[in-house]
Protein backbone atom coordinates (compact mmCIF):
# COMPACT_ATOMS: atom_id res chain seq x y z
CA UNK A 1 0.00 0.00 0.00
CA UNK A 2 1.15 3.66 -0.83
CA UNK A 3 1.26 6.13 1.62
CA UNK A 4 1.45 9.56 0.29
CA UNK A 5 2.21 13.49 2.27
CA UNK A 6 0.88 15.61 -0.05
CA UNK A 7 -1.25 15.87 -3.30
CA UNK A 8 -0.58 18.74 -5.63
CA UNK A 9 -3.02 19.71 -8.10
CA UNK A 10 -2.91 22.97 -11.10
CA UNK A 11 -5.16 25.58 -10.81
CA UNK A 12 -7.74 23.94 -13.40
CA UNK A 13 -7.87 20.27 -11.72
CA UNK A 14 -7.87 21.75 -8.27
CA UNK A 15 -11.60 23.03 -9.13
CA UNK A 16 -12.89 19.78 -9.53
CA UNK A 17 -11.60 18.03 -6.77
CA UNK A 18 -14.23 19.10 -4.52
CA UNK A 19 -16.98 17.54 -6.25
CA UNK A 20 -14.73 14.49 -6.65
CA UNK A 21 -13.03 13.71 -3.86
CA UNK A 22 -13.14 16.19 -1.71
CA UNK A 23 -14.86 14.49 1.19
CA UNK A 24 -12.40 11.56 1.17
CA UNK A 25 -9.22 13.79 1.06
CA UNK A 26 -10.77 16.47 3.79
CA UNK A 27 -11.39 13.82 6.42
CA UNK A 28 -7.96 12.58 5.51
CA UNK A 29 -6.43 16.09 6.16
CA UNK A 30 -4.93 15.33 2.18
CA UNK A 31 -6.55 18.19 -0.04
CA UNK A 32 -3.77 18.61 -2.90
CA UNK A 33 -2.15 21.92 -2.69
CA UNK A 34 -2.36 24.36 -5.28
CA UNK A 35 0.37 24.73 -7.74
CA UNK A 36 0.33 28.40 -8.57
CA UNK A 37 0.75 30.18 -12.00
CA UNK A 38 4.06 30.10 -13.11
CA UNK A 39 5.54 28.37 -9.92
CA UNK A 40 7.47 25.30 -10.80
CA UNK A 41 6.34 22.21 -9.06
CA UNK A 42 9.85 21.78 -7.39
CA UNK A 43 8.91 25.40 -6.17
CA UNK A 44 5.55 24.34 -4.76
CA UNK A 45 7.02 21.02 -3.19
CA UNK A 46 9.76 23.67 -1.30
CA UNK A 47 6.65 25.78 -0.16
CA UNK A 48 4.63 22.81 1.66
CA UNK A 49 7.78 20.99 3.27
CA UNK A 50 8.52 24.33 4.82
CA UNK A 51 5.51 25.24 5.62
CA UNK A 52 4.21 24.79 9.71
CA UNK A 53 0.66 24.12 10.02
CA UNK A 54 -1.34 24.45 13.55
CA UNK A 55 -4.36 22.65 14.01
CA UNK A 56 -6.44 23.27 17.24
CA UNK A 57 -9.09 20.82 17.45
CA UNK A 58 -10.77 20.02 20.25
CA UNK A 59 -8.40 19.99 22.80
CA UNK A 60 -6.68 22.92 24.50
CA UNK A 61 -3.02 21.87 23.66
CA UNK A 62 -1.31 20.51 20.06
CA UNK A 63 2.05 19.23 18.56
CA UNK A 64 3.66 21.36 15.76
CA UNK A 65 6.57 19.96 13.70
CA UNK A 66 9.14 22.43 13.38
CA UNK A 67 12.11 20.60 11.81
CA UNK A 68 13.85 18.08 10.72
CA UNK A 69 17.46 16.43 11.96
CA UNK A 70 18.64 18.18 8.73
CA UNK A 71 18.31 21.66 10.22
CA UNK A 72 21.13 23.25 11.77
CA UNK A 73 20.61 24.42 15.58
CA UNK A 74 20.84 27.96 14.10
CA UNK A 75 17.36 26.76 11.62
CA UNK A 76 15.63 24.90 14.29
CA UNK A 77 15.69 27.77 17.04
CA UNK A 78 14.54 30.06 14.06
CA UNK A 79 11.78 28.22 13.12
CA UNK A 80 10.70 27.94 16.34
CA UNK A 81 11.06 31.38 17.52
CA UNK A 82 8.94 32.07 14.00
CA UNK A 83 6.72 29.37 14.88
CA UNK A 84 5.51 30.78 18.56
CA UNK A 85 5.71 34.32 17.52
CA UNK A 86 2.96 33.03 14.65
CA UNK A 87 0.93 30.85 17.19
CA UNK A 88 0.65 33.73 19.93
CA UNK A 89 -0.40 36.30 17.14
CA UNK A 90 -3.08 33.69 16.11
CA UNK A 91 -4.72 34.10 19.27
CA UNK A 92 -6.98 36.43 20.64
CA UNK A 93 -5.07 38.04 23.74
CA UNK A 94 -1.49 36.70 22.21
CA UNK A 95 0.53 35.92 24.90
CA UNK A 96 -2.00 35.51 27.69
CA UNK A 97 -3.90 32.24 26.49
CA UNK A 98 -0.59 30.45 26.51
CA UNK A 99 0.48 29.13 29.77
CA UNK A 100 3.48 26.49 28.63
CA UNK A 101 5.27 25.84 25.60
CA UNK A 102 7.27 22.76 25.61
CA UNK A 103 9.74 21.44 22.94
CA UNK A 104 10.17 17.65 22.28
CA UNK A 105 12.30 15.95 19.89
CA UNK A 106 11.33 12.42 18.40
CA UNK A 107 12.74 10.47 20.56
CA UNK A 108 14.09 12.68 23.08
CA UNK A 109 12.78 14.24 26.24
CA UNK A 110 10.36 16.40 27.10
CA UNK A 111 11.61 20.52 27.73
CA UNK A 112 9.78 23.07 28.89
CA UNK A 113 10.76 26.68 27.26
CA UNK A 114 8.01 28.84 28.58
CA UNK A 115 5.62 29.14 31.19
CA UNK A 116 5.77 27.29 34.82
CA UNK A 117 5.05 24.02 35.62
CA UNK A 118 1.87 22.99 37.81
CA UNK A 119 1.00 20.42 39.91
CA UNK A 120 -2.52 18.76 39.84
CA UNK A 121 -3.60 18.06 43.94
Amino acid sequence: QKSYDTFLASEKLIRQIPRLMGPHLGKMGKFPVLIRTGESVADTLHRVKHKVKFQLRRTLNMGVAIGSVQLSQEELQENLLISVEFLASLLPCSWENIKTLYIKSTMGPVQRIYGTAFLMA
